[in-house]
């Protein structure tokens, strides 16, 4: 019998992930929303849903694509590692990014990325 969960289903749960209030560029992988917004955060810029986009992915199941971020201005020194997404309590996704140095009073941009969902298997 084959497996199956609808892309209705599996656009919930995205819409979890993608009920940002903020995304922040971090210099390590922050756990808890603290370090996301606070102790590890770089840049950050106000986001919501409306940043991404839902969509079928080729090859995995269903992905939400945020936009391009530019010129967000640049808070705290140090070598960006991590992304990361917030809302008001929570910590939602965390992912990698190239790593690069940061110099307080720039800008950076985060280019657009996906939060990928697989297809049941």
């Amino acid at each position: 019998m084959a497996k199956l969960i609808p892309d209705g289903r599996l656009d919930s749960m995205l819409g979890i992930l993608t009920n940002c209030t903020s995304i922040s560029v971090c210099s390590t992988q922050p756990t808890t929303r603290t370090e996301a917004v606070t102790t590890y955060m770089l840049a950050t810029k106000t986001i919501t849903s409306a940043n991404f986009t839902l969509a079928d992915d080729s090859t995995v199941g269903r992905k939400a694509t945020t936009d391009v971020h530019s010129a967000i201005s640049i808070t705290n020194s140090g070598t960006a590692q991590h992304i990361a997404g917030t809302d008001g309590t929570n910590l939602l996704w965390v992912t990698t990014c190239t790593s690069q140095s940061l110099t307080a009073g720039g800008t950076v941009t985060i280019p657009a990325f996906a939060l990928k969902l697989a297809d049941a298997a």
